[in-house]
């Protein structure tokens, strides 16, 4: 059975079937899911998917790509929607400098101190997306020593992802693992300590060879534990439990 720590069933690319194929996942071998939010209706949308099916559980949050829409006034109704029992991190938050109509630095910056914060005032851990971002991440990382968190969708290098681990965070690895033209993450997944790994699809993309280009869901979840399996010299069943463990301790779950 496989946990899919990170997969966004409020994405329009899962409008015509979004409850149907949930709804499937506990006969494809998926036994858990957690869906994060990336802005303030995403999130809602995220609890209401926990409250629906007794296998999902959510997280709140601002991705950085919505930085401009923040307000401050958000981190009252995120507060509110954390006290739902099945909200078990504040996310997806984090630093995208990749493309060039984002929010300026600043405005992430400002985007994720708060939450931060606030993930820190309600003992929740965090779930943080960095692209092109990583000295500004990595600083953050470090300024909120008490913080527990996971860098989602790794594709960074081993010496990241020490320092990662080093903070007592745990690194995810999606589809991305599988393709031909990894270089870096591949070697962070083989190296890093299997007590600290976990698995996601990033539904609805980064879906895995054999099924790159198609719509992904948590159903793939095996092929990329699979090649994680094979990098580190281990079986797939062990990936899969471990990963699995990993995600219910980080969670809480």
């Amino acid at each position: 059975m496989y946990f899919d720590t990170h997969a966004h069933y409020d994405d329009e690319k899962f409008d015509a079937d979004r409850f149907e194929v949930l709804a499937s996942m506990p006969e494809k071998g998926v036994e858990l899911i957690l869906n994060p939010g990336c802005d303030m209706a995403s999130s809602r949308m995220a609890v209401g998917f926990a409250e629906r099916f007794p296998f999902v559980y959510a997280a709140v949050g601002v991705h950085p790509q919505s930085a401009y829409e923040f307000r401050l006034s958000d981190l009252d109704e995120l507060k509110k929607l954390s006290e739902n029992e099945k909200v078990r991190a504040i996310g997806e938050i984090g630093l995208d400098y990749y493309y060039d109509d984002n929010a300026p630095r600043d405005v992430q910056l400002d985007c994720l101190e708060a939450q931060l914060c606030l993930a820190e005032s309600l003992g929740l851990p965090v779930i943080f997306h960095d692209r092109d971002a990583t000295a500004d991440s990595l600083d953050a990382v470090r300024r909120h020593k008490d913080l527990r968190g996971v860098m989602h969708c790794f594709s960074g290098s081993w010496e990241t992802a020490k320092t990662v681990l080093d903070a007592g965070w745990y690194i995810s690895f999606t589809g991305s693992v599988t393709f031909k033209n990894a270089k870096k993450a591949p070697e962070a997944a083989a190296k890093m300590p299997l007590d600290r790994l976990m698995l996601e699809t990033d539904s609805p993309y980064m879906a895995p060879v054999p099924h790159r280009g198609k719509r992904c869901d948590s159903s793939y979840l095996p092929h990329i534990a699979a090649r994680i399996a094979e990098l580190r010299g281990q079986t797939q069943e062990e990936v899969a439990a471990a990963t699995m463990e990993n995600g219910k301790r980080f969670f809480g779950i």
